[in-house]
């Protein structure tokens, strides 16, 4: 197992996103990882997800019996912050609210050692606001991982205005190290995938409620016709309608231009509860 950047990672979130980071970085690197999250139930689901995905490497060859023994040995889980006083490099990747963002970093950034890098997985908030509460927003970076995280080869990191380059060029290699593609983007919202797929995402929408076609349709010009491999609105489905209408809300607000006002069905099946697919119901139903 190769060295790693950073020898103790702490990731806030254990949720599906957050399980798979803590997977990557043990089986990439040799890195100790903890899983922090307040909830014991999401801790054991999260203890699942990486033995799921451990034993999806073995048979596939990805990793040997010998090598998940090992790594199970270094991801642990935790309910408890203080952990985070022997990381060195803490990543977020809890729920897209910028206020339960923020209280996260705040009390982290007391805990944790004045070296320590803070990278957040937000997909679309603004990484100079997450940075400002805390006393390090030079070592503060967004890092974008891309779910799964674990198979996806993007990692989009997104500098906020007092991000040293130190702090880039250390997480750059760490990502490399991942085995990722990097690519950087400013600070503004959405960066740079999530402000191109949403605004496909709404458009898509629109195009459903004027009644130009059907959502299968719609879905199948953009994977035939522009080798997509998802339709936008699958894609929306497989996000959760939730989660997209909340970034468009955030692109709106950021930008102040109507082309980012979010499609009233969008709004509607969200309202109704229709999210997708962890719903059942979304543009599309699902069964089972």
């Amino acid at each position: 197992m190769a060295a790693c950047s950073f020898p103790t990672v702490f990731i806030a979130g254990s949720g599906f996103m957050g399980s798979a980071i803590a997977f990557l970085i043990a089986s990439k690197t040799g890195a100790h990882v903890n899983i922090y999250d307040i909830s014991e139930e999401q801790l054991a689901r999260a203890g699942q997800a990486v033995e799921k995905f451990g034993k999806s490497s073995v048979e596939k060859g990805f990793l040997t019996v010998e090598q998940l023994a090992d790594l199970r040995g270094r991801i642990h889980t935790t309910t408890s912050d203080k952990l985070a006083a022997h990381a060195d490099l803490v990543i977020e990747a809890i729920a897209e609210n910028i206020e339960a963002k923020k209280d996260l970093f705040r009390r982290l950034d007391k805990i944790c050692k004045p070296e320590t890098i803070f990278a957040s997985n937000t997909s679309s908030l603004p990484i100079t606001a997450l940075a400002a509460v805390t006393g390090r927003s030079k070592q503060f970076i967004g890092m974008h991982f891309f779910s799964p995280a674990h198979v996806m080869k993007l990692v989009e990191l997104i500098n906020g205005i007092d991000t040293s380059e130190e702090t880039t060029a250390r997480v750059r290699a760490f990502g490399e190290e991942l085995g990722k593609t990097i690519i950087h983007s400013k600070d503004f919202p959405g960066f740079i995938t999530t402000r191109l797929g949403l605004v496909l995402i709404n458009e898509a929408a629109f195009a459903l409620m004027e009644g130009l076609s059907t959502a299968k349709e719609i879905d199948t010009g953009m994977t035939l016709g522009y080798n997509h491999p998802m339709g936008p609105l699958a894609l929306a489905d497989f996000i959760g309608l939730d989660i997209c209408l909340h970034i468009l809300e955030t692109l709106y607000q950021g930008f102040g231009d109507t082309k980012y006002r979010p499609c009233p069905i969008i709004r509607q099946l969200v309202t109704a509860g229709h999210l997708g697919k962890k719903t059942g119901k979304g543009f599309y139903e699902y069964g089972g």
